[in-house]
């Protein structure tokens, strides 16, 4: 494991994977100061540099020649909840699904601008600095009020049925983060529904013809196609 350069009052970026190019990209992405960069070549020496560095975040690769990201991701998941953004080759819906259901925050394919991953970095930090649930969640013309259980899109109230809000307040409690449709739907409807995805289709689409201006762009519950869904806040 090597460290970049940093303030220790920096935000810790932990870089898991092999390759020589991807670790030069990323180092070039974000060495701007704003973090302090370490870097892990396989399974074993991230786990043992989550220890040692206590990292606010890991951006981890699946291909590791120790063994399988998503095999790092659940031994993290067993004392850690510190965020783990995948970057990963693998395109196939259910390396991304795997790797969400094991306990990772995110999942950006290879190759990836690095708009996005310094986009989905700041948002990953931003939860995990929040101790609790923000009581009302903004973003651009829609507003959750947690406290009140009211929604208000361009200032005027919607009426959600409890269903729909159920949804629309698990979705903000992790705004930003990828939620997986058995992760959803094993919340709101219970195990008994986690094979049932059109019961999701359904709810998300009915929500998003009273929260979205256009229901076919939405702008506000972003599909991750094969995945699950995830709100924006960026």
């Amino acid at each position: 494991m090597t460290a970049g350069r940093g303030s220790a009052n920096l935000p810790r970026i932990l870089i898991v994977d092999d390759e020589l190019a991807i670790q030069r990209f990323l180092r070039t992405a974000l060495d701007s100061g704003e973090f302090s960069l370490h870097q892990a070549e396989n399974g074993h020496a991230a786990l043992a540099a989550a220890v040692a560095v206590k990292p606010d975040i890991i951006l981890l690769d699946l291909g590791l020649p120790d063994m399988d990201g998503v095999e790092v991701i659940r031994r993290l998941r067993e004392w850690s909840r510190v965020p783990i953004i995948v970057l990963s080759v693998r395109e196939r819906e259910d390396d991304k699904v795997g790797a969400l259901d094991a306990g990772a925050d995110d999942y950006l394919t290879k190759p990836f601008g690095t708009g996005e991953l310094l986009a989905r970095i700041r948002a990953a930090l931003r939860r995990s600095l929040q101790q609790v649930p923000e009581p009302v969640f903004t973003f651009e013309d829609l507003e959750v009020d947690l406290a009140r259980r009211r929604v208000l899109v361009r200032g005027a109230e919607l009426q959600l049925t409890p269903t729909e809000y159920d949804l629309l307040r698990l979705l903000v409690s992790h705004a930003g983060k990828v939620l997986t449709h058995r992760q959803i739907l094993s919340h709101i409807w219970g195990a008994a529904y986690v094979e049932q995805p059109h019961v999701l289709r359904v709810n998300i689409s009915n929500l998003r013809h009273k929260i979205e201006v256009d229901p076919s762009r939405p702008r506000y519950i972003l599909t991750e196609p094969g995945v699950g869904y995830r709100l924006r806040t960026e």
